[in-house]
């Protein structure tokens, strides 16, 4: 399971308790999606793997900031 943090990785053990899926398998999911703006992204999450809100943010925001400090 993820380490738990604050910001959006403190969703990271309800995630992957609910959906049954590592946060790096979402992770990878989120950076091959050719979508690049965040709330598609969010959306996506939402309409085709049925995360909620609240989580799909939160990948999409961590995700995307660990990719920035790249």
């Amino acid at each position: 399971m993820a380490q738990t943090g604050n910001g959006p990785a403190s969703y990271f053990p309800s995630i992957e308790k609910k959906h049954g899926r590592p946060i790096a398998d979402w992770m990878d999911l989120i950076r091959s999606s050719p979508l690049t703006k965040h709330m598609e992204l969010v959306a996506w999450l939402k309409a085709e793997h049925g995360l909620g809100h609240g989580h799909a943010n939160a990948l999409v925001a961590h995700t995307r900031a660990e990719d920035a400090g790249k």
